[in-house]
């Protein structure tokens, strides 16, 4: 056998030799660089390895892992938002109790996989629940949205995350709060932030989306705030922006369309700028819309609403809308237009739900069941009118969906819908009966069903780097779900035809009077829920923003 080192010898003795190497020593040279640039992986390899790894760990046993807010500390109502910061470092909540609690891995702790630790609790001066909360990117200023209509902007320095004593400080409103913004007139639902500390934007129900620059200063009130990038004539709770594509931005509320803008496009309401009052239907940079095939059976026609909207942080162009007493829809902003009946011909939209069945105690397996959640249809009115009339009266072309994920219940509150996995491999939404359902994004399976919250769960967010989700909902405290090495305590997948038959009845029924037991344990829930609040009264009004967000 040859001997590599005599063979190839080295660099330094090849430069010694003033004769240039043979033709036969170029090619053995030639031949062993590229074998060891084979055996050594690459950056984009290395990434590309990477990735699968963490999205095959997504479709493992996930199981809770810690709750945030346990032993008689932490938020003392339901928890509506959270956001990771700092490329995962923090963990952001707020909710009902109007309190900013920032979350931090406690290098400490050892007997918890993920052991954060509350750090810093900001008192924000909200006078009604606090519905999103996100920290501005290259800055440790947070931004909150609320239902008493105000945008309020917190700063408390790189103390924020890193509490100098090692328990949780405490900020008052005066210490913390650097900015309030009143340029809503009704309530604000939730920011979206851009690549920048002092540029993001806001929806409210007042129907308009607002860029706030902190660069610049306006008195509130009269026609001091700048004119709304977006005034639409109804209802708006959800806004989507991509930052692969941050041009654009995708609205929802109460109409059965979701619009894209662009904002290459986009012109202020010169008219308001000037003191008169714009078309309330002008909706003059709206590119396309994107709609569904049909009402699903028992949603009323006319009270249409899209409660969530994601677009992918991984292609920029995916997009998922989460319609109240629906399912999950998969869109693409790159996707032609066309008219239902073609697209009808083009889709992979099944009827039924495809189950992924567990074949052992560790993992998921590769075979699948159908669960037909149409064959309990003795509830359903047969001549039902479930037609949308998408073209109509604006001609704004018409996107319809690539997809449909069944088999939550989504009729009681406003529920978030996420992306989760390192590429965004899996559609994630919480539901009405107190779990989460977690899908194949390209197959369509309901990969695991899992128990996130007492009574129902609104928002789940993953981490940007880790395989860990935080979920939250009614409940005052956080859980954190990451792949288990056990079998999972709190998958309910064993469980999911009975789940998902029993939320396709309940979604059919919406919110009529024989739903009237469930939303009344939900109102004694928040109750009890109100009566641990220490530091102020709340109004009537919280209880039943507890309840729909």
């Amino acid at each position: 056998m040859m001997d590599i080192e005599s063979e190839y010898r080295s660099p330094l003795s090849l430069g010694e030799n003033s004769e240039e190497p043979s033709g036969a020593r170029k090619g053995f040279l030639a031949s062993l660089t590229a074998r060891l640039a084979g055996d050594l992986p690459s950056s984009a390899r290395t990434l590309r390895w990477k990735q699968h790894q963490l999205s095959n760990v997504w479709a493992r046993n996930l199981d809770r892992v810690n709750v945030l807010g346990n032993h008689g500390h932490g938020h003392t109502g339901c928890v509506n938002a959270l956001s990771w910061a700092q490329d995962g470092e923090l963990l952001i909540s707020s909710g009902d109790d109007q309190d900013i609690r920032v979350w931090r891995i406690d290098p400490s702790a050892d007997s918890n996989e993920y052991p954060l630790s509350c750090q810093s609790v900001i008192h924000t001066g909200h006078t009604h629940n606090v519905f999103n909360a996100q920290m501005l990117p290259h800055s440790s200023q947070i931004a909150t949205v609320s239902g008493d209509k105000q945008v309020r902007v917190f700063d408390v320095g790189e103390a924020v995350g890193r509490s100098p004593t090692g328990s949780e400080m405490t900020y008052t409103t005066n210490e913390a709060c650097k900015r309030v913004l009143r340029c809503h007139t009704g309530r604000t639902k939730r920011i979206v932030t851009e690549d920048s500390p002092d540029l993001f934007l806001t929806v409210a129900e007042d129907g308009t989306v607002r860029q706030h620059d902190l660069r610049t200063s306006h008195v509130c009130g009269g026609h001091g705030c700048p004119a709304p990038l977006v005034k639409l004539p109804h209802e708006l709770s959800t806004i989507a922006l991509s930052p692969l594509t941050p041009y654009q931005f995708v609205v929802g509320g109460e109409s059965p369309f979701a619009h894209l803008y662009d904002r290459r496009h986009i012109g202020r309401y010169l008219w308001e700028e000037w003191g008169m009052s714009p078309a309330a239907a002008d909706a003059t940079t709206c590119v396309r819309k994107f709609s569904r095939y049909s009402r699903a059976p028992g949603e009323p026609k006319g009270g249409e609403h899209i409660t969530g909207a994601r677009m992918s942080t991984w292609n920029g162009h995916e997009l998922l809308l989460s319609f109240n007493s629906d399912a999950v829809y998969l869109y693409s902003t790159k996707d032609e237009p066309g008219n239902s009946e073609c697209s009808k011909k083009l889709s992979v939209l099944a009827p039924n739900v495809k189950v992924r069945k567990r074949t052992g105690d560790h993992g998921a397996g590769k075979e699948s069941t159908v669960i037909d959640i149409d064959d309990d249809s003795g509830d359903r009115d047969e001549h039902e009118d479930l037609t949308i009339d998408a073209e109509e009266q604006d001609g704004i072309p018409v996107i319809y969906p690539r997809a449909r994920f069944a088999g939550h219940c989504n009729v009681r509150t406003i529920k978030d819908v996420n992306f989760l996995g390192p590429r965004d491999e899996y559609v994630t939404s919480g539901s009405d009966d107190g779990n989460f359902f977690l899908w194949n994004k390209f197959s369509g399976e309901l990969v695991d069903i899992l128990e996130g919250d007492g009574s129902v769960v609104n928002v789940i967010e993953g981490h940007p780097t880790l395989p860990l989700a935080a979920v939250s909902g009614i409940d005052t405290t956080v859980k954190l779900f990451a792949p288990s090495r056990d079998r999972p305590e709190f998958s309910r997948l064993e469980r999911a035809t009975t789940i998902v038959k029993k939320n396709a009845r309940t979604s059919r029924r919406g919110l009529r009077a024989s739903d009237g037991m469930a939303i009344a344990h939900l109102f004694l829930r928040y109750s009890a829920l109100t009566s641990l609040r220490s530091h102020e009264e709340e109004d009537g009004e919280d209880a039943v923003q507890c309840v729909n967000q």
